[in-house]
């Protein structure tokens, strides 16, 4: 069993295929009780971005379903995600009513040294949604299928530039690497582009800057129904619902299977009585159709991991992550 299919099922797959059963603190807290005035989310990059999307969609579907009164986002890139979660700490006694996002990069790049801090430096609020990774290619593209990209990294690795809106060895990096490595590619010669989140990482791609992007599924769908793009394999073992003409890695003979999760943070300061309200009203939310609306358009996974099991999910990830990189040149 190779690592990164170790580090799916014990962590993103069971998570993506059935919504976690929540404590009875939370079973006793139906939407009339978790309802609340207004969350502010903080986004630790750019706009366009998976963090982006996923903030605003919650933003949306909580307040579209009543559960929040305002929702208000403040977008703040910098230091691969460190100069939100500094804030969040920095700032802490003023943030009770702030949520910040994210996902496996702080995982990642703590692990990599981008910051100082880690998931423990904050409270762990819960995990809400999962998402397989994917790469696309400009529509006018020579290449037709994801092994066209393996071969000609074969071939030349120069040739192929891989672009994402993470820093060098960090998620979409790691992805990309990965891929390539299990198609039967030197993943140390994966030529990788780093841009401030999704958003700009798309630019450089329709822009000729990189030939193969490397992002979240969500993040492609609308643009591949444009015709702007073509997705040419998404990370998992089989096609999946939200793109059913897109091939899997797995049936193309690559196993490299990926899932990343994404949740939400308060600040060190947050009451336990305030992070459970949270926790509680974000699992209130997934029942609503209008997150169901949101979740269906952006083609996450269903997935929910209150307090004590994010905490606990996040320290096993960080184990088994680390050994990936250390397998894949990314750590020492």
């Amino acid at each position: 069993m190779n690592k990164l299919s170790m580090f799916s099922r014990r962590g993103f797959i069971a998570a993506a295929t059935a919504v976690a059963v929540s404590t009875a603190a939370f079973g006793a807290m139906d939407a009339k009780a978790a309802e609340m005035d207004e969350i502010h989310f903080v986004i630790p990059g750019g706009a366009g971005g998976g963090w982006d999307g996923t903030a605003r969609g919650t933003g949306e579907a909580l307040t579209k379903s009543g559960l929040v009164g305002t929702a208000s986002y403040e977008n703040m890139s910098g230091g691969g995600g460190g100069k939100a979660i500094a804030y969040m700490i920095e700032a802490a006694d003023r943030l009770d009513n702030t949520l910040m996002v994210n996902s496996t990069p702080i995982i990642v790049r703590s692990l990599t040294g981008v910051f100082p801090q880690s998931f423990r430096d904050l409270t762990p609020i819960a995990a809400v949604v999962a998402e397989y990774a994917a790469f696309a290619v400009p529509a006018d593209s020579p290449y037709q299928s994801f092994t066209d990209v393996v071969d000609a990294v074969k071939a030349d690795p120069s040739s192929v530039k891989f672009g994402g809106g993470s820093v060098r060895g960090g998620m979409d990096h790691i992805v990309a690497a990965y891929a390539v490595q299990q198609g039967g590619g030197d993943a140390k010669q994966v030529k990788y582009i780093p841009y401030d989140a999704g958003g700009k990482a798309i630019a450089g791609l329709l822009s000729g800057e990189t030939e193969v992007l490397s992002t979240g599924l969500g993040e492609l769908l609308e643009l591949a129904k444009a015709g702007q793009v073509r997705i040419l394999a998404v990370t998992s073992k089989e096609r999946v619902e939200a793109a059913p003409d897109v091939p899997s890695l797995g049936e193309l003979g690559i196993d490299a299977e990926f899932v990343n999760w994404r949740g939400y943070f308060g600040s060190p300061s947050l009451s336990a009585e305030k992070a459970d309200a949270y926790a509680a009203i974000l699992k209130d939310v997934q029942a609503t159709p209008e997150w169901e609306t949101v979740r269906t358009r952006n083609g996450w996974e269903k997935i929910y991991k209150p307090r004590a099991e994010f905490s606990a999910f996040m320290e096993n990830q960080e184990k088994v992550v680390g050994d990936l990189m250390r397998d894949l040149g990314f750590l020492k």
